[in-house]
């Protein structure tokens, strides 16, 4: 489908003109538009909603307020401040950026797309976003609010995830991207999507575009874009072991850097729960006071189902044979160490103290 003949200035214009009077302009990151604070809000809000990102944002910020603090900082301490946010590799490839900037760039972040996508966890979107801006200056973003806007515009068909579409709705975005008020551009695009152009039940008779929206004219706004192709997850099983003592510290140990909650502090997975026992004599070389076998529940990642079976453990007392490695934690909830958690750990070591 070739792009349509509408001026630039013509749909900035509206959705300027709308963001001057009802777009959203006392966000956190809106009150101050360094690159730090820009690129640290765009990948928080990837994958996120904006209630559920403002206060992570603001304890973030409040720990770390500059790229070098965050250099600086140690890992556990970046994933404690995630904890919660989900999509781990995001916060590990900020600290990781952030690194970077501080060690090969002078603690300055590139000021060109291209040099801010050689850092770990930028993509163009996100790049185009901190150029716009922090810096100002013309970047085309698409994140996944701003495609549902164009795919709705010029009812353009297909998943957004397939390469054809995508790049149709790159050439989209380049097409209406204003060379002037670029960075209230690129937010008013934003939070056209987040705020009128919604997923579902979007409010169309309040949007700036709706006068020449072909989505709407078709009289079908919410079958574009196109639904991601529907597949069957796969269900994977485990058994936490959530070893305490009987003054009520847990045993933790940190898993892989790679793979599934990389980096993160988690407990012990057994393939059989009926193994409580002999796994803490095999470890520990004593056997537990008690055992209880919790009911299962679900965790679901973005590729396959897992269904968790938790084991709680009271051993007689801390084994006299075990010292904490670098990997390895005894847990005090009352003094709790400022260490990532799995979203599925931190909600059990929470009932676990109640």
């Amino acid at each position: 489908m070739p792009a349509r003949k509408i001026s630039t200035q013509d749909v900035a214009g509206r959705v300027l003109d709308w963001f001057d009077h009802s777009g959203r302009k006392d966000l956190p990151w809106q009150r101050d538009t360094s690159p730090y604070r820009v690129w640290v809000s765009e990948i928080m809000l990837q994958q996120t909603q904006v209630k559920t990102v403002i206060p992570y944002f603001e304890r973030f910020m409040q720990a770390l307020p500059t790229v070098a603090a965050l250099a600086a900082a140690t890992e556990d301490e970046v994933l404690h401040l995630w904890t919660g946010l989900g999509y781990y590799a995001r916060g590990r490839n900020l600290h990781r950026a952030a690194q970077q900037v501080c060690a090969e760039l002078g603690g300055r972040f590139p000021d060109t797309v291209e040099g801010l996508c050689a850092l770990p966890g930028i993509g163009r979107s996100t790049a185009g976003a901190i150029i716009s801006i922090a810096f100002g200056r013309r970047a085309v973003i698409l994140d996944g609010n701003v495609k549902r806007v164009l795919a709705r515009y010029g009812a353009i068909p297909g998943w957004p995830g397939q390469a054809a579409v995508h790049e149709q709705l790159w050439r989209v975005a380049d097409q209406y991207t204003p060379a002037g008020r670029c960075g209230e551009y690129s937010q008013a695009m934003m939070d056209l999507g987040a705020t009128l152009c919604t997923r579902a039940k979007p409010a169309c008779e309040r949007c700036p575009l709706a006068a020449d929206c072909e989505a709407l004219a078709q009289g079908e706004p919410q079958s574009f874009p196109g639904r991601k192709p529907r597949k069957t997850l796969p269900v994977k099983s485990t058994s936490f072991l959530m070893a305490s003592t009987s003054n009520g510290d847990i045993w933790l140990e940190r898993r892989p850097g790679a793979g599934i909650w990389g980096g993160l502090w988690c407990f012990p997975e057994l393939d059989d729960a009926a193994r409580a026992a002999d796994w803490c004599i095999d470890r520990w070389g004593v056997a537990p006071d008690s055992i209880e076998i919790w009911p299962e529940f679900r965790h679901t990642f973005s590729h396959y189902h897992l269904d968790i079976r938790p084991v709680r453990v009271i051993l007689p007392g801390l084994p006299a044979a075990v010292m904490e490695a670098p990997d390895q934690l005894w847990y005090n909830r009352g003094l709790p160490a400022a260490v990532g958690l799995a979203a599925p750990v931190a909600s059990l070591l929470a009932r676990l103290g109640s």
